[in-house]
């Protein structure tokens, strides 16, 4: 039994016609050569299995030979490979230096190949330093690495350097159907495709990847064998996740991507080929960008007549979605359920890229009943056909021949408003929401009796049952406060007690100590800045050194207001901050200053101290 050789040892290239990928960089070394321009030193830098090593081999035979050499001569007294990664001491270097000197006894040239140069320490680089520059004429070194960063400049500027690029997908796939055919298997495109996709540039890589998909499905090598056997997604899964998304079918998308975790793949992993693939169906819809698909032929027609049924809006927004999914993916504490909020989200995109509405059915064979509370003026009851839905907080118009009459906030004003209410339990009642609500105009018909103020629209609220399953439920809700109805308050009846500039200051120091015992140290600190004025129409006046605390106080304003204004009895109590910022607050530090401090706030103390000859 013969010893099996790997394809990567096997095939090496011999000459720089067998060369993957690197037709730039053999042709400059083998015209170098035919004129006679070979430099001292190369550099040959690029990722791993990209042909580095087996370009400097090349060359070393190539500048030694003269025609005469047999077919199979290697000239192995005239090269010397030395791995840096284990002899990265000034000692191996030294070595190193002393067997340059020695001229070759084959050949012209005795070639010195370093392989993983960065990993020579900083002494040996010093030391290697004059060699390199000025080496003899019997000597050429070509260094490999693939971390060029790591090397000192000093070496760089003494070397020619060469960038080796990663092999394109295309080139990977026809190198090993030329192998494959070599060794009488018969290979689909899609099948070598998919290696060379899964090698991500590197020729050592496919080829290593190739012998082991042979050796698992023999002569035969099909797609389903190179997807079951690399445990990757194949694109048929994606396109089937694709047709779920179209048909808006979250149950059966959800059921794809349960059935995926069950083979072993990761929600990080679909997610991301998810976007991939909408990146293809996007590079597929013009006839300029189909070459940047690295698939095979029969993909290539597959994936076309795929993009056909797609609209590049629903791609942004599907490849946005993904994207986000994919960032946000690593910091979720719950990593399925993003994916599973991510599927849904992207099932309920239409084909023109715009969300669908609320009301529309996201899963199959169940039904959502939205029905919206009605209002009604003091009339008679109207058809459903008359009766013309408010979205939002505008006004609603009712088309009548009559005048435009002004309605004025405090009288009342009704309108039909069709809210729409999406909540994941069972059954909810909402209340309306009352605020002040603005003037408006609207359209009606002359009312020939007064309205009364005792009467109220008839506002009926069914209630309904929601799927908790629906994205649409989410869009709902934030529909629904939209939706809110609003109803005039009379601010007559409002409180509107009198109170002193005493009062103000006795419950705003209250407040301060209230909120420093919560831990609200900062805005506790800020309202104790300065201290309240009271001012017309019940205004509080605050005087600020810097907008910052400013911002401050009225982000948190709310809650103070609330405060004060039960504990005045006054609703109409406001806030006033000005900012003067060549206010600087002086702090009394020493007992006179303290005394001057407290005489400012009340001066009757300084009589205090003259009736009883007090002293500082």
């Amino acid at each position: 039994m013969e010893p099996f050789i790997v394809s990567a040892r096997k095939y090496r290239p011999q000459t720089f016609k067998d060369v993957v990928g690197q037709q730039s960089i053999t042709n400059t070394l083998q015209n170098a050569i035919d004129q006679n321009h070979l430099a001292q030193a190369l550099l040959f830098c690029g990722p791993r299995g990209v042909g580095k090593t087996t370009c400097a081999r090349i060359l070393a035979k190539q500048i030694n030979s003269d025609g005469t050499e047999q077919e199979n001569e290697d000239f192995a007294f005239n090269i010397f490979e030395l791995d840096a990664a284990s002899n990265n001491s000034v000692d191996d270097i030294r070595n190193l230096i002393d067997q340059v000197r020695i001229p070759p006894q084959v050949g012209k040239y005795k070639v010195y190949i370093i392989d993983e140069v960065h990993m020579l320490s900083q002494s040996a680089f010093n030391a290697f330093l004059k060699t390199l520059e000025e080496p003899p004429k019997h000597a050429i070194f070509i260094l490999a690495t693939t971390e060029k960063h790591k090397i000192i400049p000093t070496i760089l500027s003494r070397c020619q350097i060469f960038d080796f690029k990663r092999i394109t997908v295309k080139d990977a796939a026809e190198y090993l159907k030329y192998i494959a055919e070599s060794q009488g298997v018969n290979a689909e495109d899609d099948a070598l495709h998919i290696i060379a996709q899964k090698a991500d540039g590197a020729m050592r890589d496919a080829l290593s990847i190739f012998d082991r998909v042979v050796s698992f499905s023999g002569s035969e090598l099909t797609r389903k064998a190179v997807t079951e056997n690399l445990n990757v997604l194949d694109y048929d899964t994606y396109f089937e996740a694709t047709d779920l998304i179209l048909e808006h079918n979250i149950p059966g998308l959800l059921l794809l991507f349960n059935k995926t975790l069950s083979l072993g793949f990761d929600g990080h992993h679909f997610i991301s080929g998810l976007a991939s693939h909408f990146r293809d169906l996007m590079v597929c819809q013009h006839p300029d960008t189909i070459n940047l698909l690295e698939v095979g032929e029969a993909a290539q027609q597959l994936y076309r007549d795929k993009s056909k049924k797609t609209a590049p809006s629903f791609l942004l927004q599907g490849l946005e979605i993904s994207n986000d999914c994919d960032l946000k993916y690593k910091t979720s504490k719950n990593q399925r359920l993003l994916v599973e909020l991510t599927l849904m989200k992207l099932a309920s995109i239409n084909f023109d890229g715009e969300k669908k509405n609320p009301e529309s059915v996201a899963l199959n064979n169940q039904t959502i009943d939205f029905i919206a509370p009605s209002a009604f003026y003091n009339q008679a009851p109207k058809k459903e056909s008359e009766i013309k839905p408010v979205t939002g907080n505008q006004p609603a118009t009712t088309k009548t021949e009559g005048p435009k009459e002004t309605i004025s906030p405090n009288k009342t004003t009704e309108t039909a408003v069709e809210s729409k209410q999406a909540l994941t339990t069972a059954e909810t009642q909402v209340a309306p929401v009352k605020t002040k609500e603005p003037q408006q105009i609207i359209e009606k018909a002359p009312i020939t009796e007064p309205v009364s103020e005792a009467k109220k629209p008839i506002i009926n609220r069914p209630t309904k049952r929601v799927s908790g399953l629906s994205i649409s439920s989410l869009n709902a809700k934030k529909q629904h406060e939209l939706n809110k109805i609003e109803v005039v308050i009379d601010e007559n009846n409002l409180p509107k007690d009198n109170f002193t500039e005493e009062e103000l200051r006795k419950h705003w120091a209250d407040f301060i100590e209230i909120i420093d015992k919560k831990g609200q140290k900062i805005l506790a600190s800020n309202l104790h800045s300065d201290i309240p004025k009271l001012k017309d129409n019940f205004a509080i006046h605050l005087e600020l050194p810097n907008g910052t605390m400013k911002k401050e106080i009225e982000r948190e304003q709310f809650e103070l207001m609330e405060y004060l204004r039960a504990k005045l009895n006054n609703h109409f109590v406001h806030l006033e901050i000005t900012v003067n910022e060549t206010t600087v607050t002086k702090f009394a530090f020493t007992p006179e200053e303290k005394y001057e401090k407290l005489r400012e706030k009340n001066p009757v103390i300084d009589l205090l101290r003259q009736e009883f000859d007090l002293f500082l």
